[in-house]
């Protein structure tokens, strides 16, 4: 008689999406000490995606690596999964990070980090019209104001430039595609991960997203001779793979147990921990009182919808 798998409890995919959301929120102060260290600007967009191409191809391979280890059925993939997997290594790495370098250079800083968890409400309304299960709700609706909140007020303090309420198609509008994208990802990534194994859809969407997004930075005049590598820096890319790789996978398996909507929420964890994280290991990024007052909303508004 065999076993019959046990599905995690719910605490311990509460913990596992919070500590996904960790990983990504320490990206932020890596990635930025590596750009540092490696003399890259913020708006040198060919270089960039170059970088983040090699980044993703590091972690797709990493997961490819324990897949064979553990034996999976790597290459026993239906042909109509196989397009599944191309389109999610399409939304989940090629466009929306495409969308959203572009985008992030072209928008003021606040703004910029507001419209980066558009993702989060995309995700909630597309599973309240998808699934029948997963309604918007009282319980969601204050745990998204909660949430909405916490992110305003860690951005309180930045400054910024430009009208609020200015909107332009490769400033503003390519962070809410990368948002769009970033949404309609972990739907595909939901029906795709219950027909196959989280490792073997992570790796392979990862593979396929980062050598079309590698393929972008070429015809953008993007190369990796130009990348210039010091020991901190090869250090602090190895990491950032790894974190990649590590988030990735475990979000998109946790999305096999939980709702698109509940899940959507722990999201607004990744930027109330950069700014955190990035106050502690860049100097010129002090801890203030508004970065433990976010941490505090975002936290209730998961706790509500959680609850």
């Amino acid at each position: 008689m065999t076993k019959e798998k046990k599905d995690p409890t719910r605490l311990q995919t509460t913990l596992l999406a919070i500590f996904a959301c960790l990983l990504w929120g320490s990206a932020m102060p890596v990635i930025k000490t590596c750009y540092r260290e490696m003399n890259i600007s913020g708006s040198d967009i060919s270089v960039n995606l170059t970088l983040i191409s090699m980044r993703f191809f590091l972690a797709g391979l990493l997961l490819f690596i324990l897949a064979l280890i553990l034996r999976m059925p790597l290459f026993n993939i239906k042909s109509r999964d196989i397009k599944d997997i191309i389109i999610l290594g399409i939304c989940s790495t090629t466009l929306q990070y495409f969308f959203f370098n572009i985008g992030l250079a072209n928008t003021p800083g606040v703004k910029a980090m507001v419209l980066e968890q558009m993702s989060i409400f995309f995700s909630i309304l597309l599973a309240h019209y998808i699934y029948v299960d997963d309604k918007i709700n009282k319980q969601k609706s204050v745990g998204l104001i909660l949430g909405f909140l916490g992110l305003v007020i860690v951005n309180i303090n930045a400054t910024s430039t430009g009208n609020l309420f200015e909107v332009r198609i490769m400033g503003e509008g390519f962070m809410l595609m990368a948002g769009l994208n970033s949404a309609i990802s972990m739907i595909i990534a939901k029906k795709l991960g219950s027909k196959l194994p989280t490792l073997v859809m992570t790796s392979w969407q990862m593979i396929v997203g980062s050598v079309l997004l590698f393929i972008v930075a070429m015809t953008m005049g993007g190369r990796p001779s130009q990348l210039s590598f010091t020991p901190l820096s090869a250090g602090l890319f190895l990491y950032s793979a790894f974190l990649s790789a590590a988030a990735f996978g475990i979000w998109f398996y946790i999305l096999q147990v939980r709702k698109v909507g509940d899940l959507s929420i722990f999201k607004f964890i990744i930027p109330v921990s950069a700014s955190i994280l990035g106050a502690i290991f860049l100097p010129e990024e002090p801890i203030l009182l508004v970065h433990v007052v976010g941490l505090l909303l975002v936290t209730l508004g998961i706790i509500v919808v959680n609850k």
